[in-house]
C-alpha cells in the first residue's frame, strides 16, 4: 500500500513515518533534520529532504504551536540601510530564519542607536516572537532593556540581558586581518586603514584585525583614518592620504569607500595598483566590474546567518539543554587588480627582467 493511503479511503497526508520509510532512516532522524538540529549527516539529510519533497510532507507548524506555546516566529533588529553587507546580511538571516520553519519579523531601526534598538525590541515582542535577531551592524551603547525570550547578537557583543543570550560571529576580525596580511604578503612595508565609524562594532572588529596583522609582523601601525561607509568619505580619505608619499597600501573597511579611494588617489596621479595597493570588504560583486577590479575580503553572510540562527532556535526549542559546538566563519580573499607589490618591488623586478 503507498504510504499515506488508508483502506477504503483517499489520500491521507503524509506522516513523518512515511518519509522516515521512504528515506530508509528512522523517525528520529526525520525529526532532527525538519527540525533543522545538528548531528545528522550530510547524507542522511539529504534523503530526508528529498522524501519530504517527494511526499509533500510539510510540517504542521500550527499545531507545533499549539503544543509548545510558541509562535514559531522570530524577530530582526536591522539596520534601515540598502548598503550592501547591512541587506545581504539580513537576506542571509530571512533564508535561515525559513529554513528553520519559522517565520520572519523585521523591524528596522535608522541609526542602530540603544534608544532605536529599545523600541525595535519592544515592537517585536510585542508581536509575540519566540527568539530575536539583533544583526550586525550595531552602534555602541547601553541598551536598558530586559527580554524574556532568547536573543541572538549576531557579529556583535551582547547589548541588552535576555532570557538566553546566544553570540555568533560573522568573523569580520579575521577577515581584516587576512585582507591586511594580503598586502604584507606582497612587500608593502606597512598598510593604512581607512576604518568606519569607531562607534560602529563593525568597526572595530576589522580595526583589531588590521592591528593584530601588523603587529605580528613586526610593522609600523599608521595613524587611522576614519570614514561613514560612503564612498564620499572614502573619496575625502583618498585626497588626504595621496599627499603621503610614503602610503603605499591601503585597507578599506568597505567597498564602498575603497571605491571612493581610488577615485581620489588617481585624481591625484596615483596610480593603482601601481603607486599604492587597495583593498575592500564586503564582496560586492559589482565592485569585480570598476577599473582596477577591487581586491577584497567576501563577507560569509549566509554561513554565519545560518551558524546564529543554529544556535537561536536551539535556544529557543530546548532552554535548557547545553548550546551545541559552533564553527568559525569561512575567511575569503579575492584577490583582484587593484593590488601589487610597491613601487620598491615593482622597480627591482623590471632591473632584473632588463
Amino acid at each position: 500500500m503507498t504510504p499515506g493511503m488508508g483502506r477504503g479511503a483517499g489520500p491521507a497526508a503524509p506522516r513523518s513515518a512515511d518519509v522516515a520509510q521512504l528515506a530508509g532512516v528512522s523517525r528520529k532522524t526525520v525529526s532532527r533534520v525538519l527540525n533543522n538540529e545538528p548531528y545528522v549527516s550530510a547524507e542522511a539529510r539529504r534523503r530526508v529532504l528529498a522524501a519530504a519533497d517527494e511526499l509533500g510532507y510539510r510540517l504542521n507548524h500550527a499545531a507545533r504551536a499549539l503544543a509548545s506555546g510558541r509562535n514559531r516566529s522570530i524577530g530582526v533588529v536591522a539596520l534601515g540601510t540598502a548598503g550592501y553587507g547591512t541587506a545581504s546580511l539580513l537576506v542571509g538571516i530571512e533564508q535561515a530564519v525559513r529554513d528553520a520553519g519559522y517565520a520572519l519579523r523585521v523591524v528596522n531601526t535608522p541609526d542602530g542607536d540603544p534608544e532605536g534598538i529599545t523600541g525595535a525590541v519592544e515592537s517585536l515582542l510585542e508581536q509575540g516572537v519566540d527568539g530575536v535577531v539583533v544583526s550586525e551592524p550595531i552602534v555602541e551603547g547601553e541598551v536598558s532593556l530586559r527580554v524574556d525570550v532568547p536573543v541572538l547578537f549576531l557579529g556583535a557583543p551582547p547589548a541588552f540581558s535576555a532570557d538566553r543570550t546566544v553570540t555568533a560571529s560573522v568573523g569580520a576580525c579575521a577577515l581584516a586581518r587576512a585582507a591586511t596580511e594580503h598586502l604584507l604578503d606582497l612587500g608593502h612595508a606597512t598598510v593604512h586603514h581607512l576604518a568606519g565609524p569607531r562607534r560602529w562594532y563593525a568597526s572595530k572588529d576589522r580595526i583589531a584585525g588590521w592591528r593584530a596583522a601588523l603587529a605580528a609582523r613586526g610593522a609600523h601601525e599608521p595613524p587611522l583614518v576614519e570614514g561613514d561607509w560612503s564612498a564620499d568619505s572614502g573619496y575625502a580619505a583618498g585626497l588626504e592620504l595621496a599627499s603621503d608619499s610614503s602610503v603605499t597600501a591601503v585597507f578599506a573597511a568597505g567597498d564602498e569607500m575603497a571605491i571612493g579611494l581610488i577615485h581620489a588617489l588617481r585624481e591625484a596621479g596615483r596610480r593603482v595598483p601601481e603607486d599604492v595597493s587597495v583593498v575592500g570588504f564586503d564582496g560586492n560583486p559589482v565592485f569585480a566590474y570598476v577599473s582596477p577590479p577591487l581586491t577584497t575580503v567576501r563577507q560569509p553572510f549566509d554561513a554565519a546567518s545560518r551558524e546564529g540562527i543554529r544556535l537561536l532556535v536551539h535556544a529557543i526549542e530546548k532552554p535548557d539543554a547545553e548550546l551545541p559546538p559552533t564553527s568559525d566563519p569561512p575567511v575569503e580573499l579575492v584577490v583582484r587588480g587593484s593590488t601589487a607589490p610597491p613601487p620598491s618591488l615593482q622597480d627591482q623586478r623590471h632591473l632584473q627582467i632588463t
